[in-house]
């Protein structure tokens, strides 16, 4: 049966919630594992959940990939294995270099919490599979560091080679650079968003019934199996 890790860092707040949603909505294995750990061979996946790694000290997410189990992570990376940062995941894969581009503080410089309208446009990684291209859902998000920012030059790259993965379509809640809300690496296996999907996998959780954003991890589950 496949596995899947999720790190902790001091200051991770959504990890279990993660975990929940894997074991209890998709019936995946999972176990949190402590950021000081070196070895992950045994998993077939890894999240890095939403929080505030080590109070968001220096910049969000930049202590927490300094940390020995980064190293590891790369190497897993490297091997293709599906890696999601959520939040302050993909603040720190951004940090860490296994993603392009920076995530900093929100145009409004104002902690953002609310639901909103996510597009997919690349439907071709292990968490979007389940989608097709074009595909609309609703997320909350929950930041203040998620303005996503590049250059010019890089976002040309991105666009050219299909890196953008997700966008806000109607409206830019935190003024990224075009309005992206998450991307992947070259590969595709390792993929950053700043929506919560595990926040949205129940229909008590959410506004209007079950979000369709239930399938990001239910395109996990369908590439692992």
């Amino acid at each position: 049966m496949a596995k899947v890790a999720i790190i902790v860092f001091p200051g991770s707040n959504c990890d279990r919630d993660v975990q929940k949603t894997l074991s209890t909505v998709y019936k995946l294995e999972t176990e949190l594992i402590w950021y000081s750990k070196s070895k992950l061979a045994r998993y077939d996946a890894i999240i890095i959940p939403g929080g505030f790694s080590y109070a968001d000290r220096l910049r969000a997410g930049a202590i927490a990939s300094h940390t020995p189990i980064i190293e590891e992570i790369k190497r897993l990376a490297h091997d293709g294995v599906p890696i999601l940062g959520i939040c302050n995941g993909f603040q720190i894969l951004v940090e860490s270099e296994l993603l392009p581009g920076a995530l900093t503080v929100n145009k409004s410089l104002r902690f953002i919490c609310r639901w909103t309208a996510i597009k997919v446009l690349n439907n071709k990684t292990p968490f979007t599979k389940a989608f097709k291209n074009q595909n609309e859902f609703n997320a909350p998000i929950a930041h203040g560091e998620g303005r996503y920012v590049v250059d010019n030059d890089t976002l040309k790259i991105l666009k050219r080679k299909n890196q953008i993965v997700l966008i806000y379509p109607h409206g830019n809640p935190n003024g990224s650079v075009g309005s992206i809300a998450g991307v992947c690496n070259e590969r595709g296996n390792v993929v950053g968003v700043m929506p919560h999907p595990e926040r949205g996998c129940e229909s008590i959780l959410t506004p209007d019934g079950l979000s369709n954003s239930y399938t990001f991890f239910y395109s996990l589950k369908l590439y692992l199996n």
